[in-house]
């Protein structure tokens, strides 16, 4: 009896809440698109135009809503302030070498950005080489690419502000840390490509409108050299494709600065590769290596006269080919590392060896070889994790790299290349007890046979009596792995009773290119098939029931949380679409949109309108249905997945919902998709995020 008036009390709780929750009215002003003799009305068409007075009036209110309902839950600022205790420990990056000195990455604690230092020996006291806090008061200024002349005398350095994929590169003089007059503006999704000290390659737009440089479609990106003490209008264009505006060009030399490779995307999958050989004084342009888009194809480096590769082409779970340019035909490739029942997530080089990094069921394993593919062995790490920055010189003798799992906070090893030997350089020291939680894999039967895996994190002792709350996450696109990795955040929701829970959805590379493609175009409901079978295997499984699941996930997987909300609204409690692809009929329409057309397909197209129509999650919401309780979150300055997805999504849901669940969203101003937000904005999100789906699943707050 007293369990049960204590559920009554906390479902009596929640209903309170929720009763209290009015939502702005939002002004319908239909506009109505033909699709191959299909209407499709978009009466929320006018929150696309996120500089408009209304658009701007309408966030003010939304955000007054959610603000005010989440100042109403009991334990919120609790949950801020363990947070922040947490989140207060020192971070730091792996080691890394350049002209004589060791740079690594540095974040005391709570500091909005890490810090850049550096030290002539690690055993020395390390000053402070970049420290973008010093760019911004409020933390919005965040460090990109830092990329060093070879020699390490120079280092140019690229600078987002307030979340936008915009960059700007500046240059320094590494020995003095003075910054020179160079500065290159507009560029986007890459730095500098050094030669010698003598200048760099970039790759940039033409400069946008001011009013719509956050949404505004971007076209012809072009290729660029940069003298250095050249101004950026005198810079010489290296590459460029007056016919096709929608490709993305990136180029750089390799080690030796033999060959200027250059790359060539017409989207998020396949490539064409051409080259430049520096030492042949009758080449005076690029000439064609690999005709694209058919495959994955990235340069690794070269040996000698050969071009390495990484390649899926005739090779599901990648392999490294040899080519040789002037016999560059793919009958005439050479394989270095041939494919294995593995998937080749990368290939990295240092001290004349190459190190491959490979996934086995979504969970790094790494081999070290010699440039004819020979193995000299493999590098065993700790346990199930995830392991990255097998990366350094020809000369190099040692490198540092990193491993973290899922209930193991970042360690630094530092790798000595001739001998094999890991030790271990430094280990995170964290203010919450790690040591009792557990990470076990379990796999399910998707819905057409499909054996997909789950990672599962959890306190030890846990009880399988279905009465536990859970928070699914899941991606599953853009041949992305969800592999196992700490979170400070997501290891406060384990210590309060949850089970956090990664399902390797189809769609991503766990299992290489045919794991992708499954996920894919006309194959995209296997993913959101896959999300829900995981959900129903924990109930099945007695780890859960259905009012005790929360979904989530962030961009695509934003789609997803989007798509299985409105798929199966009774198996969700609590849905978080973060920064979510939620009209799948105009997102080609906005910025880098149209890159993602290889893996979603079109509603331009014929084939691929009806299919994108049946599962867009905008357009497939409903009247009258009882959605989960859902907070989606976005950004003002995210020009990846422009929030103009995120405010039609929720507008049309606050329409059509019917029940006492509340459905909220969360617009973070002077944020972007993600990448280089402030710590302090972080632990903000990390607790909203925290305070409604414990909330809403009936949990305390736990000191």
């Amino acid at each position: 009896m007293k369990q049960l008036i204590v559920c009554t009390l906390s479902i009596f709780m929640i209903m309170s809440v929720a009763a209290q929750v009015t939502y702005p009215k939002t002004a319908k002003k239909t506009i109505t698109d033909h699709y191959f003799g299909t209407k499709v009305d978009d009466p929320y068409r006018w929150l696309e135009d996120d500089n408009a007075a209304d658009t701007k009036a309408w966030v003010i209110e939304e955000n007054k809503v959610t603000n005010d309902y989440l100042s109403k839950i009991p334990f919120r600022d609790k949950i801020k302030n363990k947070l922040e205790e947490l989140w207060n420990y020192p971070k730091y990056g792996a080691p890394f070498r350049k002209g004589g000195y060791y740079y690594f990455y540095k974040n005391d604690g709570l500091q909005n950005q890490s810090v850049l230092y550096r030290a002539k020996n690690l055993t020395d006291e390390p000053e402070v080489f970049l420290d973008p806090n010093t760019l911004s008061k409020e933390g919005l200024a965040a460090l990109g690419s830092v990329s060093f002349s070879k020699s390490g005398k120079l280092v140019a350095y690229s600078v987002s502000k307030a979340g936008s994929d915009w960059t700007e590169i500046f240059v320094m003089d590494a020995a003095t840390k003075k910054l020179l007059s160079d500065k290159i503006e507009w560029s986007k999704f890459g730095g500098a490509s050094w030669k010698d000290d003598e200048g760099f390659y970039y790759s940039a737009y033409n400069k946008p409108d001011e009013s719509s440089k956050l949404s505004k479609k971007n076209e012809f990106q072009k290729v660029f050299y940069h003298k250095i003490g050249d101004k950026q209008e005198n810079d010489k264009i290296i590459y460029q494709d007056k016919e096709h505006p929608l490709r993305y060009f990136g180029a750089g030399l390799t080690e030796d600065e033999r060959f200027l490779i250059l790359q060539i995307s017409q989207g998020t999958s396949g490539a064409e590769i051409w080259y430049w050989d520096q030492q042949d004084k009758n080449q005076t342009d690029f000439k064609l290596l690999v005709k694209g888009f058919d495959a994955e194809i990235s340069v690794i480096d070269n040996d000698g006269d050969k071009i390495l590769v990484r390649t899926n082409f005739k090779a599901s779970n990648y392999r490294v080919v040899a080519i040789d340019p002037n016999k560059p035909e793919r009958e005439n490739w050479k394989d270095v590392i041939a494919e294995k029942e593995e998937m080749l997530q990368g290939v990295g080089t240092g001290g004349g060896n190459l190190f491959a990094s490979y996934l086995k069921n979504a969970s790094s394993k790494i081999y070290q070889y010699d440039y004819n593919g020979k193995q000299i062995r493999e590098i065993k790490l700790p346990g199930i994790g995830t392991a990255g920055g097998f990366d350094a010189e020809k000369e190099d003798k040692e490198f540092f790299y990193s491993y973290s799992s899922f209930a193991t906070p970042p360690s630094i090893y530092r790798y000595d290349i001739a001998s094999g030997k890991s030790t271990l350089y430094k280990k995170t020291e964290l203010k919450i007890n790690t040591s009792g939680i557990e990470t076990k894999q379990v796999f399910f039967t998707s819905k057409d046979g499909t054996r997909v895996p789950i990672f599962l994190t959890y306190k030890k002792g846990l009880k399988l009596n279905g009465n536990n709350p859970v928070l699914l996450y899941g991606y599953g696109g853009f041949n992305i792995p969800m592999t196992p990795g700490f979170s400070v955040s997501n290891a406060f929701f384990v210590e309060q009773g949850g089970i956090y829970a990664v399902v390797n959805l189809r769609g991503g590379n766990e299992y290489g290119e045919k794991w992708h493609q499954a996920g894919m175009l006309l194959n995209k409901q296997n993913v959101f098939d896959d999300m829900i079978g995981a959900a129903e295997f924990m109930i099945k499984s007695k780890y859960t029931n259905k009012a005790k699941i929360a979904v989530r996930g962030g961009s695509n997987g934003g789609l997803l949380v989007g798509a299985v909300m409105t798929q199966r609204p009774d198996l969700f409690k609590v849905a978080i679409p973060q920064v979510g692809v939620l009209d799948m009929l105009r997102f080609q329409k906005f910025t880098v949109g149209w890159g993602w057309v290889t893996e979603y397909g079109s509603s331009d197209s014929a084939k691929y309108f009806p299919y994108l129509y049946k599962y867009s999650p905008y357009h497939n919401l409903k009247k009258g249905v009882s959605y989960p309780a859902t907070l989606i979150t976005t950004g003002d300055h995210d020009d990846r997945v422009v929030p103009a997805h995120s405010f039609k999504f929720a507008a049309r849901l606050q329409e059509y919902h019917k029940g006492p669940n509340p459905v909220l969203i969360r617009i973070e101003t002077n944020a972007g998709h993600g990448a280089g937000k402030p710590t302090s904005k972080m632990i903000d999100e990390a607790a909203d995020i925290w305070a409604f789906v414990m909330y809403n699943l009936g949990m305390k707050y736990k000191d």
